[in-house]
């Protein structure tokens, strides 16, 4: 759904950044404004800023800020809309929903009534499941035994079910609620099971097991794993799917785990409620669980809303090797140049929780920074069962290399992937490119515009001939050009504008056809000049997908500039979240009324016919911006350096920075 301008200048007027933030950080009043610990790594001492004046947060540490939306958004992992949503609903406003039926309306008011109400219900059994394992000396016994603390057994809410068949009903007075069927806690029997008194059968799910409340990232409890106290089977009982519990969305310790996340750097996934437990209590609070099931996309999408690495551990058996495979196919349209996913194959005799206690936090921590990084499990995976001795061998990894590798999102990675892939089976990158997308290897049927040769790099074979000579390295079939104007004469919020060089198209990007024909809009006789920003909106408009390949401070950077930029990145970044990625034909649509709709369509009618977007241009432009705005930020700590630490740390990490991306 489009959310209107206008109603999100309301929204942020009414709430206050500082009310939003003190629910999740302790903060106290520093002249102007409120410090806290930052949540989004670790500190020691307060560097985390908000501004009650100017409604933003920001860290001298760690770089975050933004206003109460992206606060939600980063901290608790929602969506835009959902955040949007759940700011309105604390502050009595209701999102508008013109495109919605009364119908469609009244049906989501319902759902989210049941929603509620469920969540309600399962965190009353959740209660009553604490107060049984205090007064269970074999449950407590159990947790001692596996070496967990009290105080881990709090933070995850760790509880018990008692034996017999009808225990809830000492927690809700109306066992025949079916509620208490809908939510899982109760089975109710089939028809022809009615008890004595006529009545339907029904009885507890969970009897007789230690207690794993599940929540989701707002901390509401949707669900519950049990595990029996012995060898009985089966070992691991899960809430069924509800209206709101979807195992193959919600990941067991997530909402524990969020600042862990971001002090260690990375998610840990692993395979069973216990682990992610016992992990906390060694020291790795970052770890997290699917749910009985295998690794989704909606599991790997969720983490990198917290994190930009993830490590997969597994049992180095067939049976962990088998769920490796599952968890690449799922990572892979994620796995942006940005983003690292890692697998870890532990020995066959150890689970995480074992491996450290035997071989010590250190250990553990050394032997997950020697996983395997994504490329090389693609690689090993498309060559299993593959001999590569011969051409039927590498034609066969080929064949196997091709779905995984289209999975990917377009960028440096994917073109690596691709020179490695051929490496292995003997082909020039670009006639392997060629066999895999015959109709858009490159432009007018050259797929020297796609990607460059790697035969270089491939050891000389005496069975490999190219059909075609070697590229000269002159470089004439990929013209380059100029860098921008000087960085002191433009300031993003209104850069000066851009002209690219006639020689730019399409053939410089590297990326598939996805250009809109449009007649150019022309002033005294040439193309209407477009600014930095102009030529950034116009590649998201037209190729979306793109936004996934941004930095989180590319993101931020696109999402405060001024208007009539910053405002339409917000409004499509909560399209994507909504719709996902979609032709400009719909995203016109849904522009309609959007306060800066003439400046959008503008913007799409001004690009040449037959030229396409640049992503290196892009890119190049995105570098400069950010440097730009590292720079702006550095000037205004150089009064502060001298005093403040904090500002002083701040000030180099930007200026390493800015060296770094130069």
């Amino acid at each position: 759904m489009a959310i209107p301008q206008s109603f999100l200048q309301e929204l942020l007027a009414r709430a206050d950044v500082v009310d939003i933030v003190g629910r999740h950080v302790q903060l106290k009043k520093g002249g102007a404004n409120f410090m806290g610990l930052c949540p989004f790594h670790g500190e020691k001492s307060p560097s985390f800023s908000v501004s009650p004046s100017k409604q933003f947060y920001h860290c001298f540490g760690c770089g975050k800020n933004g206003n109460v939306i992206s606060f939600l958004m980063e901290h608790a992992g929602m969506s835009f809309i959902e955040a949007v949503k759940d700011l309105a609903q604390q502050y009595g406003l209701q999102v508008p929903e013109d495109d919605v039926s009364p119908q469609d309306r009244a049906k989501a008011a319902q759902m989210r009534e049941q929603q509620a109400t469920l969540t309600s219900v399962l965190e009353k059994a959740a209660m009553a499941y604490i107060k049984h394992l205090r007064g269970s000396e074999r449950a407590i016994e159990y947790f001692k035994g596996r070496g967990l603390s009290g105080e881990i057994a709090k933070t995850f809410g760790l509880g018990y079910a008692p034996e017999g068949w009808r225990s809830l009903a000492s927690v809700f007075p109306d066992y025949n609620d079916p509620l208490l069927v809908e939510s899982g806690l109760v089975i109710a029997g089939e028809a022809g099971e009615e008890n004595a008194a006529g009545e339907a059968k029904r009885y507890d799910r969970f009897r007789d097991r230690v207690m794993f409340p599940i929540r989701n990232v707002k901390g509401e409890c949707i669900g519950f794993g049990g595990r029996v106290l012995g060898d009985e089977k089966p070992k691991y009982l899960n809430s069924p799917e509800t209206p709101v519990f979807s195992k193959g969305r919600e990941l067991y310790g997530l909402f524990e785990a969020r600042t862990a996340l971001r002090e260690h750097g990375y998610a840990l996934v692993t395979e069973g409620y216990m682990d992610v437990v016992a992990l906390a209590q060694l020291g790795f609070a970052n770890a997290v669980a699917t749910l009985g099931t295998a690794c989704t996309a909606d599991h790997v999408q969720k983490l990198f809303r917290f994190t930009d690495s993830v490590v997969f551990s597994f049992d180095g058996d067939g049976a962990g090797r088998r769920a490796a495979r599952k968890a690449l196919d799922a990572a892979l349209p994620f796995a942006t140049d940005v983003r690292t996913v890692k697998f870890l194959f532990l020995p066959a005799e150890h689970d995480p929780d074992s491996y450290i206690r035997e071989h010590g936090k250190e250990g553990f921590a050394a032997y997950v920074s020697k996983a395997v990084p994504l490329s090389r499990f693609l690689l090993e995976a498309a060559a299993e069962g593959c001999d590569l001795d011969t051409a039927e061998g590498r034609a066969h990894m080929a064949s196997n290399a091709r779905p995984l590798w289209s999975l990917l999102p377009d960028g440096a990675l994917k073109r690596q992937l691709l020179a490695e892939i051929a490496d292995r089976v003997l082909i020039d990158s670009r006639e392997l490119l060629q066999l895999w997308q015959p109709a858009s290897a490159g432009h007018k049927g050259n797929p020297k515009n796609s990607y460059k040769n790697n035969s270089g790099k491939r050891p000389p074979n005496k069975d490999y001939k190219p059909d075609h000579p070697e590229d000269s390295g002159d470089g004439h079939d990929m013209p380059d050009y100029a860098g921008y104007p000087p960085e002191h004469e433009a300031d993003y919020a209104s850069s000066e504008p851009y002209f690219p060089p006639p020689a730019m198209s399409a053939q410089r990007s590297g990326r598939p056809s996805g250009g809109v024909n449009r007649a150019p809009r022309r002033i005294a006789g040439r193309i209407m000049p477009a600014s930095r920003e102009d030529r950034v909106l116009r590649l998201l408009l037209t190729e979306p997908q793109s936004w996934d390949q941004l930095s989180t401070e590319e993101h931020h950077l696109l999402l405060t500039l001024p208007a009539p930029h910053g405002p339409l990145f917000v409004w499509l970044e909560s399209q994507l979240h909504e719709h996902g990625p979609q032709p400009w034909a719909a995203l016109r649509e849904g522009l309609r009324e959007h306060p800066h709709e003439k400046h959008a369509i503008a913007q799409i009618a001004q690009i040449p016919e037959g030229i396409e977007c640049d992503w290196e241009e892009v890119r190049s432009i995105l570098d400069q911006l950010v440097r730009l705005e590292r720079q702006r930020e550095m000037d205004e700590l150089v009064p502060l350096v001298i005093k403040d630490p904090a500002a002083r740390q701040r000030y180099q990490e930007l200026l390493e920075a800015n060296l770094k991306r130069s």
